[in-house]
């Protein structure tokens, strides 16, 4: 395949846009599917055309996003961009309390994104449950090393798109378990893996009766609902309770208290509703949560078990 694009697309900007803020929940830590280019992200995303590679890029004199896209996903990714980078994404109403006024300030051209691919982003939401970030990225990152498929086209052939759904659906045990994911991880993604097709209509429904139907498989909670619906379906009501740190970041950023619960969380956003993610959001932007205390958690390797 040319390394021409198969697409280009342009979207004229009428207020800041941060591209980093946007994008950096939907990476899982070193993931092989993105990649960091000058001014920029390139990305595989397998689409329900197919797969395609597509290049985003701030042009910051012209006041312009540029998009470049490759494979037969192309023309989808094309469709789907202002969805990806928020465009759709309406603040209207939402005035945040006095102490994150800096940060909503400073942050102005972060916006809640909507990828409209479910499974892309479940299946790393899953792997992060009860353990850290870097454990997380490090099994996710892993699997699609060993998973993965070479796009094969573009300015970089050597990407790698996520696998197939029957592919996650048919990893052997020792795969799983050589990736650092314990079988409770690993069930929950081979079930949602097998009723991908299922899940990926819930796009087409309303952002909570989607989060209803995703509970219902096994594994799946009221937090992996909400970190999906933050990421897939662009919601910026969806906090994420059942997070060991969310809870403690929100209340002490609002109140100066330590070891917030979730009950706290709930009653001190409950105001800002249906705009509570962003006060989550906010703070984790403005790197105003708890001071962390003492070492962090290193995570256990359960590969040598």
């Amino acid at each position: 395949m040319s390394r021409a694009p198969a697409v280009q697309r342009e979207l004229r900007l009428d207020r800041p846009l941060d591209l980093d803020a946007i994008l950096q929940p939907l990476r899982s830590g070193r993931d092989p599917s993105w990649r960091r280019i000058p001014g920029g992200w390139a990305k595989a995303t397998r689409t329900p055309a197919g797969v395609g590679v597509e290049i985003l890029a701030i042009d910051r004199a012209a006041g312009v996003l540029r998009q470049s896209a490759w494979g037969d996903g192309a023309d989808w990714l094309a469709q789907r961009l202002p969805a990806l980078v928020g465009l759709g994404d309406d603040d209207s109403g939402f005035e945040p309390p006095a102490q994150l006024q800096r940060a909503w300030r400073e942050h102005r051209g972060w916006r809640v994104p909507a990828t409209g691919l479910v499974l892309e982003t479940l299946v790393p939401v899953i792997l992060a449950q009860k353990v850290t970030g870097k454990e997380a990225a490090d099994g996710y990152r892993r699997l699609l090393l060993a998973l993965g498929e070479p796009v094969g086209f573009g300015p970089w052939p050597d990407l790698l798109a996520p696998p197939e759904p029957r592919r996650w659906a048919t990893v052997p045990s020792w795969q799983w378990h050589r990736a650092g994911v314990g079988p409770e991880r690993s069930r929950a993604v081979v079930v949602a893996a097998g009723r991908a097709e299922a899940i990926e209509r819930l796009c087409r429904r309303p952002s909570t009766d989607a989060q209803r139907s995703l509970r219902s498989l096994p594994g799946i909670g009221v937090w992996t609902a909400a970190e999906v619906a933050q990421r897939v379906f662009g919601d910026a009501d969806a906090i994420s309770v059942g997070d060991y740190h969310v809870c403690r970041d929100v209340v002490y950023a609002l109140t100066g208290e330590r070891d917030g619960t979730d009950e706290e969380l709930l009653e001190l956003v409950a105001p800002y509703a249906p705009h509570r993610f962003r006060i989550q959001r906010l703070v984790e932007l403005g790197r105003l949560g708890q001071p962390r205390r003492g070492p962090r958690f290193a995570g256990r390797d359960y590969r040598n078990i």
